[in-house]
């Protein structure tokens, strides 16, 4: 057995290693610099406390992207020195978010261990390579991002550290292979455990979905499916699930090898950016086959998704609220019942509607997955959503989780169908819920790589507009004429109903008196510049005009907001870099 010693290695901090909404995402060239990683690991471990840290079993993995296998092989070798007892690592060091969260939550290893934590190597939706973005976040013993109690002593541990433990004489590990590596250290017995990424997520998603009702809907010809991984971590799910377990085509799949650099794509999953899946599912400008019945994308790190139907698109939003409406006849996991739902403040209110349809308990949180996990943990959710969603099965929202959803959901509405003249298709199904609960017109703008101290202007500035009412009313009706009136304004605070915790200046509302709603918040998950986001929803209860095209729903609203908030003056942007 190789032995190693504990070597203490002197540091300096860096500026700015201040882990926002999902933890520390930069530039690769900003993490490759020596010490950089380094320091933010030995200060997260730091902050997490020895209790916390010796004798523990750790997860480290991440969406594949370019410097992981790099990073995975400095956080085993500091974590040796920290006094861990193993680290479990996904076969290639590839586990998608929901995949580690689930790991945490579910895994058994052969020894009886279980995981208490998770290094997450992931950047999400942003590109990889070696001139774009790395991240690093921790995932606590509950599967959830740490805290911000947590995040916050990181932080303060980055601006004083002197120096980190790392071990030396221990050699790099093989993480393409299965199986366990021992050594021997001053604490004694340090294992590494390379186990398969996709195996302990099968058996999850194979306890909460009725996996043979949705083979019968994928054998049947009328059905026809496109998956599309965009190169991220999502690829490694795809063939077990959608191919072995579901039976689906192997040419139902799309971009599902991960790639370290995404393939040259940006992997975020949305019109814009998947464009191959976009133009098979006939949204194209140009579309001569017949498109599947189904169409779905997932990002980098298998957190987020997209959902399409033949020539639709189906907005998040209104996809986290239909999933709430048919998850107890659909879905097995829920048959006893919903315990509540919560979405991010910036999502589209449909969710609402649907709960005070069904009287569930409803909660608007602040954007990042911890404040879901709270509600979760305390048995107050079921299904939450913001831009992405997911469940209380674990605890990080899960692109792959939704797709299954909306497969179950299908299959559920065509039960009695599959062999009949039409199938049920996605389109029907979302229409149909636009005609019982109303249809929520919803948009997002977003400005991205904006000059940081423009964007703080622009916010700003809005804070200080809504303070008079009547004022923010008198700009509205020297635009458009045609829009309701603005009844409040805030910026946005939430108290955590379990923990009691405030979180404030979480984005800047203006509430219509119609339902409608425009929404600017400040993003954290870039890593340069601001990202400024603008939502714009029109709540829409007439049957008449349910039918409209989004663009011309909104075009009244998105008229007001860029007025209203004089983006193109405070920015110089006349256009948004993206439109979901």
């Amino acid at each position: 057995m190789v032995m190693f010693k504990v070597s203490r290695v002197e540091t300096t901090p860096f500026d700015g290693q201040k882990p926002g909404t999902s933890g520390l995402r930069k530039k690769v060239k900003v993490f490759v610099q020596p010490h950089y990683l380094e320091n933010f690991v030995q200060s997260t471990f730091n902050a997490l406390g020895a209790d916390k840290v010796t004798g523990a079993t750790l997860v480290v993995s991440g969406d594949g992207r370019y410097y992981s296998k790099d990073a995975i092989q400095i956080i085993i070798k500091m974590a040796a020195a920290n006094g861990v007892r193993r680290i479990w690592v996904g076969q290639n060091g590839l586990l998608s978010t929901p995949a580690v969260s689930a790991v945490i939550r579910e895994r058994v290893g052969a020894d009886g261990s279980k995981a208490t934590g998770a290094f997450i190597l992931t950047a999400s939706h942003n590109p990889g390579g070696p001139t774009e973005d790395f991240g690093i976040k921790y995932n606590m013993e509950n599967g959830g991002p740490a805290p911000e109690g947590i995040t916050d002593k990181i932080y303060s541990n980055t601006t004083t550290i002197k120096e980190y433990l790392i071990a030396e004489g221990l050699p790099d590990v093989d993480i393409s292979t299965t199986g366990v590596t021992s050594f021997a250290g001053p604490e004694g017995q340090f294992d590494v455990d390379v186990f398969d990424s996709a195996s302990d997520y099968v058996k999850l998603m194979k306890s909460i979905f009725d996996f043979q009702a949705i083979q019968k809907l994928i054998s049947s010809p009328k059905f026809s499916f496109c998956y599309d991984a965009l190169h991220g971590v999502g690829g490694a799910y795809a063939k077990p699930i959608f191919v072995d377990e579901l039976g689906a085509q192997e040419n139902s799949l799309l971009n599902c090898v991960p790639k370290e650099d995404f393939g040259g794509g940006h992997p975020d999953p949305n019109l814009t950016y998947a464009k191959e899946l976009v133009a098979r599912m006939g949204l194209g400008k140009t579309s001569t086959e017949e498109p599947p019945e189904f169409g779905a994308a997932a990002d980098g790190d298998a957190d987020r998704n997209m959902v399409l139907g033949k020539r639709f698109f189906v907005t998040p939003s209104d996809s986290v609220a239909i999933i709430a409406a048919n998850a107890v006849q659909s879905i097995p996991y829920f048959s006893g019942g919903l315990k509540g739902v919560a979405r991010s403040m910036p999502t589209s209110a449909a969710l609402d509607v649907v709960a005070k349809n069904l009287n569930l308990k409803f909660f608007e949180v602040p954007t990042g997955w911890k404040f879901f996990g709270n509600l979760m943990d305390a048995g107050m959710c079921s299904v939450c959503g913001e831009e992405s969603f997911g469940t209380d099965h674990i605890r990080e929202k899960d692109g792959i989780w939704a797709v299954l959803a909306w497969l179950s959901i299908l299959a559920y509405k065509n039960k009695d169908n599959l062999g009949g003249e039409k199938l049920v298709s996605v389109e029907d199904i979302v229409r149909q819920h636009w005609s019982t609960y109303g249809r929520h017109y919803y948009t997002r703008y977003d400005y991205e790589n904006v000059d940081a101290a423009s964007a703080k202007e622009l916010m700003a500035y809005l804070v200080k507009l809504e303070s008079s009412l009547s004022e923010v009313n008198d700009i509205i009706k020297g635009i458009r004429s045609d829009v309701s009136k603005v009844v409040h304004a805030d910026e946005f605070e939430y108290k955590d109903p379990v923990d009691g915790s405030i979180s404030k200046h979480q984005g800047i509302r203006y509430l219509f008196e119609d339902g409608s709603r425009l929404v600017f918040r400040l993003s954290g998950t870039g890593s340069e510049g601001a990202t400024i986001r603008l939502y714009i929803e029109q709540y829409e209860q007439d049957p008449s005009k349910i039918g409209r095209e989004s663009q011309d729903a909104l075009a009244p609203l998105v008229e007001v907001a860029l007025k209203l908030s004089k983006m193109q003056e405070f920015t110089g942007r006349s256009t948004p870099t993206v439109i979901t």
